[in-house]
C-alpha cells in the first residue's frame, strides 16, 4: 500500500480530554442477563467464522491503535497467537507526545493493559483470518487522541482504530469539531478510522440518560457499537436492561453534528427528547457483550474482555485485510446495508433497537464476506 501524503495542517491543539478505555473485564460480579446465560466467550477466528469472514484476502494493510495509557508485554503476545496458532504480529510502538508503552503499572478491572492487549490481539488476529498472514500494526502512545490519528495518517497506516472516549460534553463542541477535523483528513488520505461507542448505555457516562461518544460521533468516523451474541441469537448489548447508565452499548445522537445524508434509513431522533438531534451512533456493531466476550491474554494469564473496545480493532483488522486504500468508506456501508445482519431485539436504556438501522446498532454486525466483496475484486 503506497503512503498518504502528509498533511499540511497544523497539530491539533494538546489539551488533554479525560477520556476512558471502552472494555470492560468478564468478572464473578460482571452482570448476566438471561439471554447471556445462552451463550460463551469467544476465541476471535470462531466469532470471525461466525461473522462469515471471507479467506484469501490480500492483505497488506498496516493497522494504527490508539492508545492513551497501559502497555503490552511480547509474552503475552506469543502466548496468545500460540494459542490460536498464529504468528505473532509486527507490533511497532510510536511515542507521539512523549507517552510510552508502560505495561504493569496498573492493576484491577480497569488496568488499561486490558485495553492494549484486547486491541492489538483482536485486530490480529481478525486480520489473519481474512489472510492467512501476521499482521502489521503501529500502536500510538499519546494523550491526544486526535494527534495520534494524524501521526497515523501521516505515516500511511490503513486503518486505525480507536477504543477511547467520553461523552461529547466531556469534549466540548471545539475539541469534538478538531477530532473530526482530523479525522476527515485522515480518511482524505485514504485511512478508514474506527472508534468504540461507549460502555455505558444511552448515557454514556454523562449525567443525562442520552449522550453520545466522540470521536464515535464524528462523521468521518465509524462509530463502533455493541451486541450480544451466541450461536444462535444477537440482540443489543444491555447488562442492564431498562437502565440508562449501566453497562450496554452507547449509542444515540450527536449535540454537535448535524445529522448525516449518507445514513440512510437512520431514525430520526424523538421529536419529545430533550436530547441530540444530530448525527445517528454507532453507524455498525458487533459483538462487545463480556458474557461473551473475547478470550484474550495478559498479565501472563487468559482474560475474557468485552465493550464497544473490541468492535473497532475487529473491523480495522477485517478492512485492513483488503490490500487497498479506502478512504471514507462509511456512505458505501450505508448504500449495502444487506451486508450486514439487522439487531432487532434490545435497547441501551433511552432507545430501542428494531428493523433497519437503530442508535442501539446501527446497519447491524458484520456479513465480513458480503462486505469483502464491496471492497475487493475477485477473479
Amino acid at each position: 500500500m503506497t503512503p498518504s501524503p502528509k498533511s499540511s495542517k497544523p497539530a491539533p491543539k494538546s489539551r488533554k480530554i479525560p477520556c476512558r478505555p471502552y472494555f470492560v473485564l468478564l468478572t464473578p460480579t460482571t452482570p448476566a442477563t438471561p439471554a447471556a446465560a445462552a451463550g460463551v466467550p469467544w476465541n476471535v477466528p470462531n466469532l470471525c467464522a461466525a461473522y462469515s469472514w471471507p479467506a484469501a484476502m490480500p492483505g497488506g494493510g498496516v493497522i494504527a491503535i490508539v492508545e492513551l495509557g497501559g502497555g503490552w508485554v511480547a509474552s503475552d503476545m506469543d502466548a496468545f497467537f500460540q494459542s490460536l496458532g498464529q504468528p505473532v504480529p509486527q507490533i511497532t510502538d510510536v511515542s507521539v507526545d512523549g507517552t510510552q508503552n508502560s505495561p504493569n503499572q496498573g492493576g484491577g478491572s480497569n488496568d488499561p493493559d486490558y485495553e492494549v492487549a484486547l486491541d492489538i490481539q483482536v485486530s490480529a488476529a481478525s486480520y489473519y483470518a481474512a489472510t492467512g498472514k501476521a499482521a502489521t500494526i503501529r500502536v500510538y502512545w499519546s494523550q491526544n487522541i486526535a494527534t495520534a490519528v494524524q501521526k497515523a495518517a501521516a505515516d500511511g497506516c490503513d486503518v486505525c482504530s480507536i477504543s477511547w472516549g467520553a461523552d461529547e460534553a466531556v469534549w466540548g463542541a471545539a475539541a469534538a469539531e478538531q477530532m473530526e477535523s482530523t479525522a476527515q483528513s485522515a480518511t482524505g488520505g485514504g485511512m478508514i478510522v474506527f472508534a468504540a461507542s461507549g460502555d455505558n448505555d444511552s448515557s454514556d457516562g454523562g449525567p443525562t440518560p442520552a449522550n453520545v461518544d466522540v470521536p464515535a460521533s464524528c462523521p468521518h468516523v465509524i462509530g463502533c457499537g455493541g451486541t450480544l451474541k451466541t450461536t444462535s441469537q444477537e440482540t443489543v448489548w444491555n447488562d442492564n436492561p431498562g437502565r440508562t447508565h449501566g453497562e450496554g452499548t452507547g449509542g444515540g445522537y450527536s449535540t454537535v453534528f448535524p445529522a448525516q445524508a449518507f445514513q440512510i434509513g437512520a431514525p430520526p431522533a424523538p421529536a419529545s427528547s430533550p436530547y441530540g438531534k444530530g448525527r445517528m451512533v454507532p453507524d455498525v456493531a458487533a459483538d462487545a457483550d463480556p458474557n461473551t466476550g473475547y478470550n484474550i491474554f495478559v498479565h501472563g494469564a487468559p482474560a475474557v474482555v468485552g465493550g464497544t473496545s473490541a468492535v473497532a480493532p475487529l473491523y480495522a483488522g477485517l478492512f485492513a485485510a483488503f490490500g487497498t486504500r479506502l478512504g471514507f468508506v462509511t456512505p458505501a456501508l450505508w448504500k449495502n446495508q444487506s451486508a450486514f445482519h439487522d439487531i432487532t431485539v434490545g435497547n441501551n436504556g433511552f432507545y430501542d433497537a428494531g428493523p433497519g438501522p437503530d442508535p442501539c446498532s446501527g446497519i447491524g454486525s458484520p456479513i465480513g464476506a458480503k462486505i469483502a466483496a464491496l471492497f475487493v475484486l475477485t477473479p
